[in-house]
């Protein structure tokens, strides 16, 4: 989507390369990290050796406008470089502090003055672009954890992409009953921490992975290829605990039919 014929893939030390491809997009007019790489490969021939970077890779591409923001103009990263003397790449206290000044500035007051979005506000022309690429076969949806997985063994994760039953914990109707209850007189907690929590959560939380193809567990009834992951089944014995003396009747092995009536099987 851009207005240049072709461009090349460029290294940059600070990526992270153990996270999908390493391969991120470059947008000098408005990200610090790039706009400096950018800028010490245009300038600095023995950085250029080191890397294996020819100088026509780099030469004649400047950072495209695209994004107007209020007191930084069109350019927001070489503003922001300047700003806090950004001295190169390397420079990664600086770089942070221009990023976050370019990226807070950007979403929040920053409007559009290419493509699509011409004349909107980024934030709102994100999801608009996002479908546009989807709808045009340019991207398709990808998911990531934020960090790093560790398992219980110690081992790194590889994350694929697999089928998954979620509970829907941020149904509406559900939602609603929650927040009427917790937010009236009726409730209180002992912390006012656990409350600002409570409050962050449930505008948070929407859908929550409850099964795993591998593993001990109970499997799902409607589909014995998964059985129901272990955190989630712990949400929902708690649940169960209100009506298990109706069902079991005090024996846990199911031998005795509880005041309910309800046989184990």
């Amino acid at each position: 989507m851009t207005s240049y014929e072709f461009v090349y893939c460029l290294p940059l030390p600070t990526i992270k390369m153990d996270k999908g491809t390493g391969v991120v997009t470059s947008v000098p007019s408005d990200a610090p990290d790039d706009y400096m790489m950018l800028r010490d490969l245009q300038t600095k021939d023995g950085l250029r050796k080191i890397l294996n970077v020819e100088a026509e890779w780099v030469m004649g591409f400047e950072p495209i406008p695209i994004i107007e923001i209020p007191g930084m103009g069109n350019l927001s990263a070489k503003f922001a470089c300047e700003e806090f003397k950004v001295a190169s790449y390397k420079d990664v206290e600086n770089i942070a502090k221009a990023k976050d000044k370019c990226y807070g500035e950007g979403f929040r007051e920053g409007l559009m003055t290419v493509g699509l979005g011409a004349g909107k506000k980024v934030e709102d022309v994100k999801p608009l672009v996002k479908q546009y690429m989807i709808d045009n076969g340019f991207a398709v949806i990808y998911s990531e954890p934020e960090s790093e997985i560790i398992s219980r063994s110690g081992d790194s994760c590889i994350v694929a992409l697999c089928d998954q039953y979620l509970l829907q914990y941020g149904e509406a109707s559900w939602l609603e009953k929650v927040k009427e209850h917790i937010f009236s007189k009726n409730f209180e907690t002992y912390n006012p921490k656990t409350m600002i929590e409570f409050k962050g959560v449930l505008d948070w939380l929407k859908e929550w992975g409850c099964s795993r193809t591998q593993g001990l567990g109970t499997t799902l009834p409607w589909d014995e290829n998964f059985v129901i992951e272990s955190l989630s089944d712990s949400t929902i014995y708690m649940a169960y605990y209100t009506i298990a003396g109706f069902l079991q009747g005090g024996v846990l092995d199911g031998s005795v039919v509880g005041p309910a009536g309800i046989k184990a099987e």
